[in-house]
């Protein structure tokens, strides 16, 4: 298993355990992930790092000063 973290803006819009779906996007040399509908947004992934799955279930929700962290869990 691979966990990822992924920045949200507002609370409330994801819980533990729910079942969420990311669409990958690609930079000139980069991959970035959004869990949709368009809730939170991952960082930036060289090409060896890119998340293979594209299905995953929450598994933190971590609220500091800078905004909502989403920690999921996918498939290797």
């Amino acid at each position: 298993m691979r966990q990822e973290k992924f920045k949200m803006e507002r609370p409330g819009l994801l819980e533990i355990g729910d079942k969420v779906q990311i669409t990958e996007f690609q930079s000139y040399m980069n991959y970035s992930y959004i869990i949709e509908p368009a809730v939170a947004m991952s960082g930036c992934y060289k090409n060896a790092e890119r998340i293979k799955a594209k299905e995953g279930i929450v598994t933190n929700i971590e609220h500091t000063p800078q905004g909502y962290y989403i920690t999921a869990e996918f498939e290797a």
